[in-house]
């Protein structure tokens, strides 16, 4: 199907810069990203949330470093995953440079708190000896003093100039391979802050509101701050932040990108949201079918509606329809037109291997042009 013009982003160009094999920013896809929120120093806990964050399909996966015994034990994390490791520092210009010897990607700081010029220029030559780039993270809640006293309260103005502040000290030590992030968790405060660093840098933004709560309120909040920006063309990075197991994050992440068309990883379900008219329980059955196709990556969209009032409307606009009929008996469409009714069936299971095959044979056709 081709994309409509109402539905076209036109991203805001930035450079690029490479988190180990990752680019981030330029013309190359909004990556994903999360935190793992186990103690660092426990390799194991902390390379099993990894994996299962890799699995859920994260690009780029944040370590928080506050202390030697966690450097100590970042080189096993960093072998240990298949995807970029970014060290998170925050004070200690030490535990910068530890990071960046132990295989860190990237280096999360705030130059401002790392010190004196000469311990920023110690960190900056760490970070081009091992080739790592950075994100200056800018948070509304730990602006630094003279701007809160400069402006009264965390405002945009401040957290840009911030970042801006932060920017030159990398600069002035030529270099330019990172990102920057000026997280809120006010939605209004980070999307107006985010606003106007686009507007005057063309560093790659990684986007988030920070501290955005648990699940539920934390993906409304972080859908709504996020894709606004990313609706107009800002953010080359994201992280949901949530009070929740990282993989929660990594599966909000890929959502909002979907429901922009701006990624898409796994099935995208379109469902009712159910009325007296549905011939079969669509909540039920699309919670099972959810949970059931998790494990295909491959992009496709399904259709589940319950009856055929919007049904074959739906049905046109996705890769596998299954409206519900009379006495049981229901219309299954593929590639948008009607394909065959069912009865007396398992909906999940027989949904479910329709998409598994459909996927089989998608990979099977991109499988030769992969291997050129």
């Amino acid at each position: 199907m081709t994309v409509r013009a109402y539905r076209q982003i036109l991203r805001r160009k930035s450079r690029q810069i490479m988190v180990g094999n990752v680019p981030v920013g330029g013309d190359s896809p909004i990556t994903v990203q999360t935190m793992t929120n186990t103690p660092t120093p426990d390799v194991n806990a902390t390379i099993e949330q990894i994996r299962r964050a890799e699995e859920a399909g994260v690009d780029i996966v944040r370590v928080s470093c506050p202390d030697e015994e966690s450097t100590a034990a970042l080189g096993a994390i960093v072998k240990a995953a298949k995807v970029p490791v970014v060290a998170d520092i925050h004070f200690h210009y030490r535990r910068a440079i530890e990071a960046a010897k132990a295989g860190a990607a990237c280096l999360r700081i705030n130059p401002g708190n790392i010190g004196s010029k000469e311990r920023v220029r110690e960190v900056v030559k760490a970070a081009k000896d091992y080739g790592c780039s950075m994100r200056i993270g800018v948070n509304a809640g730990s602006l630094e003093k003279e701007l809160l006293d400069k402006y009264g309260e965390p405002c945009p103005e401040a957290m840009v100039e911030s970042a801006l502040n932060h920017a030159k000290y990398l600069e002035d030590e030529d270099f330019r391979e990172f990102k920057i992030s000026c997280k809120a968790s006010d939605v209004f405060l980070a999307v107006a802050a985010y606003q106007q660093l686009a507007e005057v840098c063309d560093y790659p933004l990684h986007l988030g509101i920070t501290e955005a709560g648990a699940t539920r309120m934390g993906t409304v909040k972080s859908s709504i701050g996020m894709g606004s920006l990313l609706w107009a063309g800002i953010g080359d990075t994201i992280r949901v932040s949530l009070s929740a197991h990282p993989v929660e994050e990594v599966k909000v992440g890929y959502d909002i990108l979907k429901s922009l068309g701006l990624r898409r990883r796994g099935v995208t379900v379109v469902s009712c949201p159910s009325c007296s008219r549905q011939q079969y329980d669509v909540i039920k059955t699309v919670e099972r079918l959810e949970e059931r196709l998790s494990h295909i990556t491959v992009p496709m969209t399904v259709s589940v509606i319950g009856c055929v009032v919007n049904g074959p409307g739906e049905a046109r606009e996705t890769d596998i329809g299954f409206t519900g009929g009379g006495n049981g008996t229901h219309m299954v469409y593929v590639g948008g037109v009607p394909d065959h009714k069912v009865k007396d069936v398992d909906i999940v299971e027989y949904l479910a291997e329709m998409v598994e095959k459909k996927a089989a044979e998608i990979l099977a056709r991109e499988a030769p042009k992969a291997a050129e």
